[in-house]
């Protein structure tokens, strides 16, 4: 039920926030045009028909801070953290349901509180998703800096509580609640994703906390800590010896483990349908543990990548950059062991498959301009550009929703015990994934030509004009990847109620939540919790008749298929298999 509710919130505010992206490029496509339309829904801010240059900045803050913490982060780890990790480590509920209620509705009221800024005289938030200093600092700096801002500093605070609660949880379930015979190296992928998401959490959203405390003091009591010789209005404010620099530190040590936050949810997510839908083993699994592990140890070290252009001392920005290199080496291992599992593999292409293929492509593309932007030199040129919103986009926005899209499909039977419509399914992949390439493949040219983001119009700049036609190409593809999603709406709502009625195991899988009875009861199992025997990707394995094993089948009951690794290094058991395979001949 929880999984559920962090859902269908999550996909509300994801279409809120797609929404304000498309009003957004409508002014960036057609910046001279007016749209009377728009007057009539938003008032004041939209006079004569254009979106006034404040409220445009209040919307690409919004819509930034929407997806990354309450679509990427909640939405994907809330919801899949609750329905996976009890059901695919055998446990009858989380170590405390009471806290991971708590978790869901510090959430919603995390988004009640930001949408209510919407409602406020001076508009929302309007500094930019990352809230740097003086604007988000000075309530009188714009009309965004005022209640609009300490509305998104409350639903910040609250949505981290939530977090919080949440990841203490997870982590203590996953630790401390496995079924008989669930040791760590039997666990499906997707439940190291969530737990080593977790860790990451738990270690790094304190961090923003601090920073937004002292951002709070700033605001309210008069206190430097960002603020130093400012002028407001032609008055000298009094504000000396703080720094905006110690704001980027503290926020961006939480920002750059944030983007894997995002991530390692989908990477697990991934490997568990690509592993399923092509009927083969997992490539490499303990590589895929270990990458998983030294993303979330080298996302700590990296944050300083982001602010190349600060004045940063150089040797620093090298070791940046070193270990910002590095950090690929384990995000490409998985890519790797992607492709090579999707090789010559049986390969149902259900719309679940197709989004996790799509989720490898965004990985790949993604990756590669990473390269460019974590090399110090060229940063500097390309930082603050369309550049790094092609790389951004791609990397997290597009692969991570492409992720979650992923598990939605894959586990609607085991949310509503129903199917969703397929041809739909393949509808919306296709619409989405073209879509989000004519959006952002473009802009990584803009970048390189050193158009900057966050502009409300370009149209003052003559060597900009080349690219008006690309910008109104691009929000053509907005649109049409927007209404996209409605294809996927419809799916979802109508299957809910309405779709084909999906039988206890639709897939074939080998995971134990696909042992459970299709209808939900409480304590997940019936009677005895199952025991575990085997690791969750034996598939189309030489010697069995089907083309799975259930974690659930003793090896006793699969003596033709057993090969020595199977038993962990029981000598005695390996002993009986290879005996067995000798007098069969096999």
């Amino acid at each position: 039920m929880i999984a559920k509710q962090f859902l269908i919130t999550a996909i509300v505010m994801a279409f809120f926030s797609l929404f304000l992206s498309i009003l957004f490029r409508l002014q960036l496509g057609w910046p001279e045009k007016s749209f009377p339309i728009l007057e009539a829904f938003l008032g004041h801010w939209a006079e004569g028909g254009r979106i006034r240059p404040d409220f445009y900045l209040a919307l690409i803050t919004i819509h930034g801070t929407i997806m990354v913490f309450f679509v990427l982060t909640a939405g994907l780890s809330g919801t899949f953290s609750n329905l996976l990790i009890p059901l695919q480590i055998g446990a009858r509920d989380m170590a405390s349901p009471f806290l991971n209620m708590l978790s869901y509705w510090f959430f919603f009221t995390s988004c009640l509180v930001l949408l209510s800024s919407f409602f406020v005289q001076t508009g929302p938030a309007s500094a930019g998703w990352t809230v740097y200093p003086p604007l988000s600092a000075l309530p009188r700096a714009i009309p965004g800096s005022g209640i609009g801002m300490t509305l998104w500093l409350i639903s910040i605070f609250l949505f981290v509580a939530s977090s919080l609660m949440g990841s203490i949880n997870y982590i203590s379930t996953v630790l401390n609640m496995r079924t008989k015979g669930m040791d760590m190296w039997r666990m499906p992928l997707p439940i190291w994703g969530l737990l080593l998401t977790a860790v990451l959490g738990l270690l790094s959203f304190p961090v923003l906390v601090a920073g937004l405390v002292l951002l709070l003091f700033d605001r309210s009591f008069g206190t430097s800590f960002y603020l130093s010789d400012i002028i407001l209005q032609g008055n000298i404010l009094p504000n000396q010896g703080g720094s905006t620099i110690l704001w980027e530190h503290l926020f961006w040590f939480l920002g750059h483990p944030e983007v894997y936050i995002a991530i390692l949810p989908a990477f697990g997510i991934v490997s568990e349908v690509i592993s399923t839908h092509a009927r083969k083993p997992i490539f490499g699994y303990h590589a895929m543990v270990y990458s998983l592990i030294g993303i979330v140890v080298l996302s700590f070290l990296v944050w300083g990548h982001h602010m190349f252009v600060s004045g940063m001392n150089p040797f620093l920005g090298g070791v940046f950059m070193i270990t910002t290199l590095i950090i690929a080496v384990p995000s490409a291992v998985k890519t790797f062991n992607y492709l090579a599992t999707l090789w010559r593999g049986n390969l149902h292409f259900t719309p679940a498959l197709l989004f996790a293929i799509g989720f490898v492509s965004f990985l790949i593309s993604g990756g590669l301009t990473g390269i460019f932007l974590g090399n110090a030199s060229l940063d500097i040129s390309l930082h603050d550009t369309y550049f790094v919103v092609a790389h951004f986009h791609l990397v997290m926005g597009c692969a991570a929703i492409f992720g979650m899209l992923a598990g939605v499909y894959h586990w609607f039977p085991k949310f509503f015990g129903r199917l969703m419509n397929a041809e739909l399914g393949y509808l919306h992949f296709w619409l989405t994934f073209i879509s989000a390439y004519l959006v952002f493949f473009p802009m990584h040219f803009m970048g390189i030509d050193g158009v900057p983001r966050r502009y409300y119009v370009f149209t003052e700049f003559t060597f900009m004009d080349e690219w008006l036609h690309v910008n109104r190409f691009v929000s053509w593809a907005a649109v049409i990847g927007g209404l996209a999603q409605c294809t996927f709406l419809f799916n979802f709502f109508y299957s809910v109620f309405y779709g084909k009625r999906s039988n206890r195991n639709p897939w074939k899988s080998n995971t134990l939540e696909w042992t459970t009875q299709v209808e939900h009861i409480h304590g997940n199992w019936a009677g005895e919790l199952p025991t575990v025997y085997r690791w969750p990707y034996d598939y189309s394995k030489p010697g069995h008749g089907d083309d799975f094993i259930p974690q659930t089948t003793p090896l006793s009951e699969t003596m033709n298929s057993n090969r020595p690794f199977d038993f962990g290094g029981d000598i005695t058991k390996e002993k009986i298999s290879k005996e067995h395979l000798k007098e069969r001949g096999i």
